[in-house]
């Protein structure tokens, strides 16, 4: 949220260490033009049958190797569109949001926080997830992403290649080996089968058929159905449905009025588009550059299992890197590494817990690590962070044709439990985060604090603190849809 690296603050704003607070459009700084309906895919009106199809599928367990998690689990519409969880518990759990539990045995937690889908529809995403690894290059020519070549062509933007990728994940949405066929694809990394098996899937149900049907005229047979008409019906839905941009901030975008934030609001403005220079990182209608930086977050959970270090696997004897490197892991550039992408702060009162981990479930705390990154990561104390229980846990077993996944042994419960703390209590691991932060310490008075606070509150659109009514009462599958109302 504050970034300071090579970037000076706005002089007319930051006169001797002095803020000038907005009181009129003159004294506003350059601000971006407001949302409109050209910001988003489809001119912000897709049709009313791809919308529909969209909402159900995404609510629906159908897209899931299990049948027991949908799109909808980890993107509340109550719960900011995130899960209100630092880390999510995927496939195999049971419940919504802080009381989701494990009810069958899983592998782990989700190792990155839920990210919030707010305006994610909109144009200018040029590159989803915390590392970027769906995004668009070759100036806007090709998709990058993780099924390379496998990614079916015809594929017309990011948000709709973004939704290939969480149902070939055995730990979110796919199921573990030996569970189901897509839980099988999925380990064998054969995505093209996943995709084949989930379209067929949604096909052979007579309601969704006919959903098809009206929303795509060139399909009349279950065999014409693909996985990039279900992916285009989501990114329809999730167009509409979290297009939010009915805040305090939109009405000041569209009118230059200021008088309607309070007066520590107004503060908060004239720190974050100067002094504190909020804006190097988070600019634009939708506050942010769509980069990626590196500002020392502290690291909750095993990650991603990059990086060289063996110590957790030496300590415990149970296999598993516990590194997060974030975007080194796509761009292969050292210096993106413990780099992620910067968050839209649209609605971010309701997007807790905060950062790529979920490290921060207050958003002062958020706010203070930008000031003094170091400091924060050497302080942070893990323990106070709450992560649902994994109640049941299995873990790989057997080799060969013995191939499979088994229960953990209750002697190693302990150990295991080790993973969601291993990175942070680490100097050494500590030390690799801290080497690569961007940020230089920054003082903000805690008024100023509270100030900058007040302005981000005017960034809640009051339509997003709860959209329930998005959920679906029943869905053609007939599985119950996923939050439960």
């Amino acid at each position: 949220m504050l970034a300071h690296k090579l970037l000076l603050p706005f002089a007319f704003l930051a006169i001797a260490g002095v803020t000038t607070i907005a009181t009129s459009q003159a004294d506003l700084p350059i601000l971006p033009a407001p949302l409109s309906d050209d910001s988003f895919l489809y001119d912000g009106t897709p049709s009313d049958p791809l919308v529909e199809l969209g909402r159900n599928l995404f609510f629906d367990p159908i897209l899931s190797g299990n049948r027991n998690i949908s799109c909808g689990t980890c993107h509340d519409p109550r719960l900011g569109s995130g899960d209100g969880l630092a880390l999510g518990i995927g496939e195999g759990g049971v419940g919504s949001g802080p009381d989701r539990r494990t009810e069958t045995a899983v592998t782990g937690r989700v190792p990155r926080n839920a990210q919030p889908l707010w305006n994610i529809g909109a144009r200018e995403y040029v590159s989803l997830f915390h590392d970027g690894r769906v995004e668009w290059i070759e100036d806007g020519m090709r998709i990058r992403n993780p099924a390379g070549d496998d990614l079916p062509e015809g594929v017309s933007d990011v948000l709709v290649a973004q939704a290939f990728f969480p149902v070939t994940s055995p730990i979110e949405m796919a199921g573990q080996f030996g569970e189901n066929p897509v839980a099988e694809a999925a380990f064998a990394e054969d995505r093209p089968q996943v995709w084949r098996i989930l379209a067929a899937r949604v096909a052979s149900v007579p309601a969704y058929l006919d959903m098809l049907k009206e929303a795509y005229p060139e399909i009349t047979m279950p065999h014409d159905v693909t996985y990039t008409h279900l992916a285009e019906a989501l990114t329809a839905f999730q167009t509409v449905a979290f297009r939010s941009d009915e805040s305090p901030f939109d009405e000041i975008l569209r009118t230059g009025d200021v008088s309607t934030l309070s007066v520590d609001a107004r503060a908060g403005l004239s720190l974050f588009y100067g002094r504190a220079n909020c804006v190097s990182c988070h600019s634009g209608p939708l506050l942010t550059d769509h980069d990626y930086h590196a500002i020392a977050m502290p690291q909750i959970g095993p990650g991603k299992g990059h990086g060289g270090d063996f110590s957790y696997i030496a300590e415990t004897g149970l296999a598993g890197r516990t590194e997060d490197e974030g975007r080194y892991r796509v761009s292969r550039d050292t210096d993106d590494l413990f780099a992620f992408r910067t968050p839209s702060l649209r609605n971010v009162t309701l997007t807790g817990p905060w950062g790529h981990s979920g490290a921060f479930d207050e958003l002062e705390e958020m706010v203070r690590h930008h000031l003094n990154p170091i400091e924060s990561l050497e302080g942070f104390d893990a323990s106070a962070v709450v992560l649902p229980p994994l109640d049941q846990v299995m873990r790989l077993s057997g080799r060969g044709s013995e191939f499979g996944y088994g229960p953990l042994d209750p002697s190693q419960e302990a150990a295991f439990d080790l993973r969601d703390t291993w990175v942070i209590q680490s100097p050494v691991l500590r030390e690799r985060i801290a080497a690569e932060n961007d940020l230089r310490a920054f003082h903000l008075a805690d008024e100023e604090i509270r100030q900058l606070i007040a302005f981000l509150e005017s960034l809640t659109d009051p339509s997003a603190i709860n959209r329930s009514d998005l959920v679906p009462t029943e869905v053609p599958s007939g599985l119950a849809p996923q939050p439960t109302r």
